[in-house]
């Protein structure tokens, strides 16, 4: 029974330090992303226009 108190002392620790070194990495900068704002100008980008037409049905020849 006490070695299950010692592994979630354990890992409760682990997890701390984890979630420690993830904040520090966050407020480092490290999950900025500098790239790919200068390169989206590069890419092609295709937007769907509202204002095309369907021929109407009125048209029907007899």
């Amino acid at each position: 029974m006490e070695v299950i108190f010692v592994l979630i002392a354990i890992s409760l620790i682990l997890a701390g330090s984890f979630l420690f070194l993830f904040f520090r990495a966050m407020k480092g900068g490290q999950f900025d992303d500098n790239h790919t704002p200068a390169i989206r100008i590069l890419f092609d980008n295709e937007t769907k226009s509202k204002d095309k037409k369907e021929p109407s049905p009125s048209t029907k020849s007899k």
